[in-house]
């Protein structure tokens, strides 16, 4: 199939299916095509959709014998541009041109697509975004800098040196966590070989060869939960990047009480930090974000689990830390929370660090990963390292000392949402996102 001048196939349990077949000859085939397109459905719409041919925004351009047919096709394809969209919340959707279609296929565990839209290249799985090229630098550098720059700052400056990924199928956290010069090993648990493989073709900027390949990188295809629920081996830090905790999705039981102990078993006592994405974390919470109080169980099967997954890892660690970044492609704000034991004074002093200490950590210990793309250019305001021998600040995109005040500063609508919820999420009693 293709749209413009690129081309794709349609990859589905029964292999690759090229579009312009005769599928009535193949039932199982169609079966196939059907699936994958009822799929996209939900993603992918065309502007005819939402208003009649006849109506128009603005008028359309004069065409003289002097344009070139090329400017009359290109406007007639305008009118019907096929369309992502993408639920946020309910009733709320996301929706953008989508300019070409690079992957889709359905592995054992999700649908993977990578596509071209508004935002860049997009990796998309069970019709979410997972992160774009226009701004997954933001929510990579937010997940993962605050965690490792902490534990060294608890270690006396020579840690982090073992780290831990539960996820992070792009390769972008793993990325991240190799311009550490202090880390010595990063063991990267995925449970999908598929995301990996997808990522590393279609996305090399997000890490790709450069990380599976770097000698520091350990890459396995496995169940993370079960992962670390048999290794001996303790880590400095623990991040968690992995699928929300939606009902039908692989990751929901990395996001409960009996995991986070585990987790915590696993960490060095003097340095050790866990952290994970912690779903959508609005300056203004959505209606549906937080339970009323009325009851029912239909009131919590879909809701924000920012405070669920804070109020449970506050039961296992002494401190638990939230803290969130704007998102645009995810078209709202996301959030994080970091865990850690120690004294009560050490919360407050880790929100509370002066943008110096912060700054004098990445000159001292950041550094370009060797091998991974530059990012096309897409932001005034976004560095991009184009030498291939950049340091310190001039590496990270987002995060430094300002920004990591900006972070742990909640907006007081959602620091007084959260204090309402006390949810707990255990194996038992799981909290499902939208």
């Amino acid at each position: 199939m293709s749209y413009g001048d690129e081309k794709y196939d349609i990859v589905g349990p029964s292999g690759t299916i090229d579009m312009h077949q005769n599928v009535s000859k193949n039932s199982a085939s169609f079966s196939t095509i059907f699936i994958t397109l009822y799929l996209f459905s939900t993603t992918i719409d065309t502007a005819s959709s939402f208003a009649p041919r006849h109506q128009t925004t603005a008028p359309p351009p004069t065409i003289t014998m002097a344009d070139s047919n090329d400017t009359a096709t290109s406007h007639q394809r305008a009118k019907s541009a096929f369309k992502y969209v993408e639920d946020v919340a309910p009733g709320l959707k996301l929706e953008m041109d989508l300019h070409t279609i690079h992957h889709t296929s359905i592995s054992q565990y999700q649908q993977v697509q990578v596509i071209d839209s508004y935002f860049g290249r997009t990796l998309v799985t069970d019709g979410k975004t997972q992160s774009a090229e226009h701004d997954e630098f933001v929510y990579h550098e937010s997940l993962v800098h605050p965690a490792l720059f902490w534990s060294a700052l608890l270690s006396g400056n020579g840690g982090p040196k073992s780290v831990f990924i539960g996820g992070g199928g792009e390769l972008a956290t793993a990325r991240e966590v190799l311009r550490h010069t202090s880390v010595e090993r990063c063991v990267m648990v995925d449970i999908d070989p598929v995301v990996v493989e997808v990522c590393t073709k279609y996305l090399p900027e997000w890490g790709g060869q450069a990380v599976l390949s770097h000698p520091k990188m350990t890459y396995i295809v496995g169940d993370a939960h079960q992962y670390l629920m048999e290794t001996t081996e303790t880590f400095d830090v623990i991040i968690m990047d992995i699928s929300d905790p939606v009902e039908a999705g692989p990751g929901i039981a990395l996001y409960t009480q009996e995991f986070y102990r585990r987790a915590a078993e696993l960490l060095s006592k003097e340095c050790g930090v866990f952290v994970t994405q912690a779903g959508s974390a609005d300056f203004v919470p959505h209606p549906h974000a937080f339970p009323e109080g009325n009851g029912g169980e239909e009131e919590e099967r879909e809701t924000c689990c920012f405070s669920p997954i804070k109020n449970t890892l506050a039961t296992v660690f002494d401190h638990a830390i939230p803290y969130s970044c704007p998102v645009a492609s995810f078209g709202e704000d996301w959030g994080f929370v970091l865990a850690f034991n120690g004294p009560s004074s050490k919360a407050r002093e880790l929100t509370d660090l002066p943008p110096e200490t912060i700054d004098s950590l990445i000159t001292e210990r950041i550094r370009l990963v060797p091998g991974v793309p530059v990012h096309r250019y897409r932001s005034k305001g976004v560095k991009r390292a184009t030498m291939g021998n950049e340091e310190g600040g001039e590496v990270l995109k987002h995060y430094d000392g300002v920004s990591h005040r900006r972070l742990f500063a909640l907006s007081k609508p959602l620091r007084e949402a959260m204090k309402s919820d006390e949810r707990i999420m255990t194996v038992a009693n799981p909290i499902f996102m939208y």
